[in-house]
């Protein structure tokens, strides 16, 4: 039985150990710096799974523990992804990742190839499924004029005052409010502030939602020849607004100041408040929203192709809608490379696999079996659409 090593017992950390233990193939040990209460309860009441107290953010230490797996999953906050990823290759295991790392993976690519190591990074929801679809899209448009990504983790319930709840760590959700926007058009690369370009949204069963600009399109800005290329998240009208307010007042600043004498990053700060008003509690139930959508000509015709997520917290599991629709990608394409479907050395995303047959289906039908669904649409347009 092959053993897998997850690296980060989170939200999202647990559900992929819960899910990979689930089928008996792999023998699971979460690695956690400070496992909580829920993740001690997991461990001790899921046959296959092992809890190691390690502090992951070495690399000295993710090198140790993996080289006792055959293959490692992360599910580390994104400030310590790529030390991650090099530490993973350094090791000579395979890999497949969700953080949202800032730096560019591809970095480690040519040493990936040479360790002969298969990386998957961005494997989640946005960026994951997000990053497939739209080189889906990319492959069966042709051309492929338009790709937009709208996707948000939100409440089931929007409380005032943040009409929010972050179902991940929120300094990544910090830094999706203050990392500048890539966007694509007329074939060039854009950058926008993020928060930028506010629009309303209707979505059946969930309301109206105002999507902004975000960094989310990643690697898509340099692996699609698409002219025209746009993320946005999504969040309930207002909390932009005040999100907004607070990024310009200086409270997501990196640069220490002087407060009464003590030196603090606002950021740690801000994220110190919000967590507590950004997490769920007992019983409070999210939701996930996307849509993908995709412009150009199919068959000589102008058409467009839309995929639609719309995802609930799970009452029976009590798994979060988030955590579900980012971990079971990562889950299902860690079985895919486990079982030498995935094999190619290499830093890889996504969408490097939309041209390959069977990984799409794959991941969908994996992905239905755990009560996620996307829906797919495809649409003739009029020739000025």
């Amino acid at each position: 039985m092959k053993k897998v090593l997850v690296l980060g017992g989170g939200l999202v950390g647990s559900v992929i150990a819960r899910d990979l233990s689930t089928a008996g193939e792999f023998n699971v040990t979460v690695a956690d710096l400070h496992p909580g209460e829920s993740l001690r309860q997991l461990a001790s009441g899921h046959e296959g799974i092992d809890l190691v107290e390690a502090d992951c953010s070495k690399s000295q230490c993710i090198q140790e523990l993996a080289s006792e797996h055959d293959l490692v999953v992360g599910a580390m906050p994104g400030r310590f992804g790529f030390q991650t990823l090099r530490a993973v290759i350094e090791s000579g295991r395979n890999f497949c990742d969700i953080s949202f790392m800032p730096e560019d993976a591809w970095e480690l690519d040519g040493l990936a190839r040479e360790r002969g190591v298969t990386c998957v990074v961005d494997m989640g929801v946005a960026p994951g499924m997000s990053n497939l679809l739209a080189g889906t899209a990319a492959v069966r448009l042709d051309p492929c004029r338009a790709i937009d990504i709208y996707v948000g983790g939100i409440p089931a319930e929007p409380l005032e005052p943040f009409k929010y709840k972050a179902a991940f760590s929120p300094a990544d959700v910090i830094e999706e409010y203050t990392r500048p926007t890539r966007l694509v058009e007329d074939g060039a690369i854009v950058i926008k502030p993020a928060l930028s370009e506010p629009e309303l949204m209707g979505f059946p069963g969930v309301g109206t939602l105002e999507a902004f600009n975000t960094d989310g399109l990643r690697s898509l800005v340099d692996r699609l020849d698409v002219p025209f290329m746009r993320e946005k998240t999504m969040r309930y009208p207002g909390h932009r607004d005040m999100m907004l307010q607070m990024r310009e007042a200086g409270f997501f600043d990196l640069e220490t100041i002087q407060v009464n004498g003590v030196e603090v990053c606002p950021r740690d700060v801000a994220a110190s408040l919000l967590f507590p008003h950004w997490t769920y509690e007992e019983g409070e139930a999210d939701l996930t929203v996307m849509r993908v959508t995709a412009a150009g000509m199919f068959e000589g015709k102008p058409t467009r192709l839309t995929w639609d997520l719309h995802d609930q917290a799970d009452p029976v599991s009590g798994c979060s809608s988030m955590s579900r629709t980012t971990a079971f990608p990562c889950t299902i394409m860690a079985r895919m490379i486990a079982s030498g479907e995935i094999d190619e050395p290499g830093v890889h995303v996504p969408e490097d696999f939309a041209d390959k047959e069977g990984v799409l289906e794959s991941l969908l039908r994996g992905l239905e079996e755990r009560g996620v669904r996307y829906t797919e649409r495809i649409e003739a347009l009029e020739s000025s659409d």
